[in-house]
């Protein structure tokens, strides 16, 4: 079996009282995809932000790579290795598009896989779009955009919370083209989508969460 590169264990936090997350624990293998599935509510969302750095664990560990990381701040998580595609996609609206790329741009390589030219390659709508805003992007474009600034930083995990939230059911299928693109080039991906089917057919394991 691969090493590990993500090990989460016993994390809690709680929200006035509320336990949100309480005890989860799970691990992503190097080159593997991996599922997070839960109804709304159970903890996914909350995980995340505490993986990528964004909240603090009451209690547990969070080891990449064999190193403890859930006492960095979000920007030493990110250069450890570990690219977020948040909830709500959250680019620059009033960037273009390639300033939103160039932004997160990161290499802890000597030649990088992902650079302007190879996001471009991968997903060619962006291509055309480069100079315009990102807020006049379509939906779809815009999940691209958040996909491909992640992939600038050339992490060696990727996060995807709620891949493809709110896009049509046609651009839906894009994404997950591209993700099944990433998982065949060895991307590690830790996702979460309501779209069961779709993640069935694409990761390796599924973890299932409830009341956190």
């Amino acid at each position: 079996m691969s090493a590990a590169l993500l090990e989460v264990r016993d994390v809690v936090r709680s929200f006035g009282g509320v336990r949100a997350v309480d005890g989860a624990s799970l691990d992503v293998e190097a080159g593997s995809i991996t599922s997070l599935i839960g109804p709304n509510g159970a903890g996914k969302s909350t995980l995340f932000n505490i993986v990528s750095g964004f909240l603090r664990a009451e209690a547990g560990t969070i080891a990449f790579e064999g190193r403890r990381i859930d006492r960095l701040p979000p920007h030493r998580i990110a250069q450890a290795g570990l690219g977020l595609v948040p909830e709500g996609r959250q680019i620059f609206p009033t960037l273009t598009v390639e300033e939103n790329l160039i932004a997160t741009a990161a290499s802890r390589f000597a030649t990088p896989r992902w650079t302007l030219d190879a996001i471009y390659d991968f997903f060619p709508q962006l291509a055309g779009r480069r100079q315009h805003m990102g807020n006049e992007l379509s939906g779809g474009e815009q999940q691209m955009l958040a996909i491909g600034r992640a992939l600038m930083t050339n992490p060696k995990l990727l996060i995807l919370d709620e891949a493809t939230e709110g896009l049509a059911p046609m651009l839906r299928l894009d994404i997950w083209r591209c993700l099944a693109r990433l998982k065949d080039e060895g991307q590690a991906i830790l996702i979460v989508d309501k779209h069961l089917s779709a993640l069935v057919k694409l990761a390796d394991r599924h973890i299932i969460i409830e009341k956190g």
